[in-house]
């Protein structure tokens, strides 16, 4: 099964008027509140780790090796470029033999046994393959036995360390939750009773099942199923998501379902989680390669959660390096903008403005000031147009330069709730005709799946500044959509080189 198209979808759920409309604040169960009460901490990537691991076993190989050749073979024959090679070589080979003996991998560092007889064997492997490489090379008599031997076993107890401490690290992750994958289940009847138990029934597994959402109300829909309780409806669902960390949403009802099941999916894929489709009571069998698997439960992926693992990482590196440098750059330009505005009317050189964040969270967002103080509009409830008398001489200003942006600096690289490049965040009562943004676009929340940004693909394709129509919000929405789905570390260069172009410009901007 193909994942479906984010973009039909919203379409689709444009032309469905009679569709339910999701609450803004929807009223939780006492089960599924208990929940949200919880303190949940910030998931650790598997993926991340596993290859930050590869990366510290290479350094602690390779630092091991010099530290034996400048203490024993650098002080009797000079330091010799060969030695460099011959130690980057075995540092990258013991990599690739851990690879092949499966010590990669995150049920495998939470083990003693297992881990440590692989990582020997696959070390004395190594050795073994550079000792033989060395005979054929006929350059055998010039490496250093005792370097060798040294090299060997102080290594072995260099990684066993390595791992004893790493072992430490990753079960007190588990403890606290963050290795984790929090998952919900759709479906309280008996097929959500059979995937339940077909999970649970999983060797270390790292789904943790916080309950199920069911929108029946009759004898199908188990109060309790497989021992998990019965959380809420689907419409609830988004506003649990919201309150807590949310990983996986994992259907259980049959694909001969597809009514319900594609009504459901309108409602959820705003959300910034995994949603996949259980596969395993399914008589209809597709191809091994369509399912990808929790175990051995075999799911259809539908929606995939944007910007993961090592994105995630590149997307943060890219936010604070580049943030930063840009920040230096600026503050210049940021002091002499704040001198004017002090100049030029009483009040607060900087304002923070109520906008939304990621997953529909409520972030304070860093302006300069471009409104008279006392009409100042934190909730921006009041769109500002063109010859506005709220709006200063310096304000006019800056505004029309998008200055006024510029201290959104510091939530990107001191806060960390705004990227340089994302969807614009709007205001939490940001209204077209005194309808909400989300009343007016279908859909609209999905551009919250990632974090919000300074500058974006809407906006250096003109769609920014005053929203007086529909098709200005309706516009700014696709052309978020399409970043999200298309999104990678050129693509944010490309925006943000093409940024000072689009402020030029200064369109729609008062």
């Amino acid at each position: 099964m193909e994942p479906l198209d984010l973009r039909s979808m919203m379409d689709s759920a444009s032309a469905t008027a009679s569709a339910p409309r999701i609450e803004r604040r929807r009223r939780l169960t006492p089960a599924a509140l208990a929940i949200t009460n919880e303190k949940v901490r910030t998931a650790y990537s598997p993926v991340v780790i596993n290859g930050v691991v590869r990366v510290s076993d290479f350094a602690l190989i390779f630092v091991v090796g010099i530290a034996l050749n400048l203490a024993y073979v650098a002080p009797l024959d000079g330091f010799k470029w060969g030695y460099l090679w011959a130690i980057s070589a075995i540092a990258l080979v013991a990599v690739i033999s851990f690879q092949a003996a499966e010590i990669y991998d995150i049920q495998v560092f939470r083990g003693q046994l297992r881990q440590m007889t692989r990582m020997a064997s696959s070390w004395a492997f190594v050795f073994l393959l550079f000792i033989g490489a060395s005979f054929f090379a006929k350059a055998g008599g010039t490496v250093s036995r005792v370097w060798l031997s040294a090299f060997f076993f102080t290594g072995l107890a260099a990684l066993f360390v390595d791992r004893l401490v790493l072992r430490a690290l990753v079960r007190r992750w588990a403890r606290e939750g963050r290795l984790d994958r929090r998952t919900v289940i759709v479906g309280s009847d008996d097929n959500g009773e059979k995937l339940i138990k077909a999970l649970d029934a999983q060797d270390d597994s790292d789904l943790r099942i916080l309950g199920v959402f069911d929108d029946r109300n009759d004898a199908r829909a188990l109060d309790t199923c497989a021992g998990k309780p019965k959380l809420g409806k689907i419409d609830d669902i988004v506003e649990f998501a919201r309150r807590t960390r949310i990983d996986l949403v994992l259907f259980a009802l049959p694909i001969s379902a597809e009514g319900r099941i594609l009504g459901m999916l309108k409602k959820l894929w705003v959300l910034p989680v995994d949603i996949r489709l259980s596969a395993h009571t399914n008589k209809l069998r597709f191809r091994p390669r369509s399912y990808s698997y929790i175990g051995k439960v075999p799911t259809l992926d539908v929606f995939e959660q944007p910007i993961t693992d090592w994105d995630l990482v590149m997307k943060w590196l890219f936010d604070r390096v580049v943030g930063g440098i840009l920040l230096i750059l600026l503050s210049p330009v940021m002091a002499a903008v704040a001198l004017a505005i002090k100049l030029d009317s009483p009040g607060p050189v900087l304002f923070r403005q109520k906008r939304f964040g990621f997953n529909n969270e409520r972030i304070d967002v860093f302006k300069f000031r471009s409104l008279y103080h006392h009409q100042a509009d934190p909730l921006a409830s009041k769109v500002v147009t063109r010859n506005d008398p709220r709006v200063t001489r310096v304000g006019r200003f800056i505004r029309k330069t998008s200055l006024d942006e510029l201290p959104q600096l510091f939530n990107v690289v001191f806060k960390g709730n705004l990227s340089i490049v994302g969807p614009r965040p709007h205001a939490v009562q940001g209204k077209l005709q005194a309808r909400l943004f989300d009343e007016t676009v279908d859909g609209y929340f999905a551009r919250h799946r990632v974090k919000p940004g300074i500058t974006g693909w809407a906006q250096i394709n003109g769609w920014r500044g005053e929203i007086d129509n529909e098709e200005k919000i309706q516009k700014r929405v696709e052309f978020d959509l399409y970043y999200i789905e298309n999104w990678s570390v050129l693509f944010d260069l490309y925006i943000l080189f093409k940024t000072p172009l689009a402020l030029i410009k200064g369109e729609n901007a008062y």
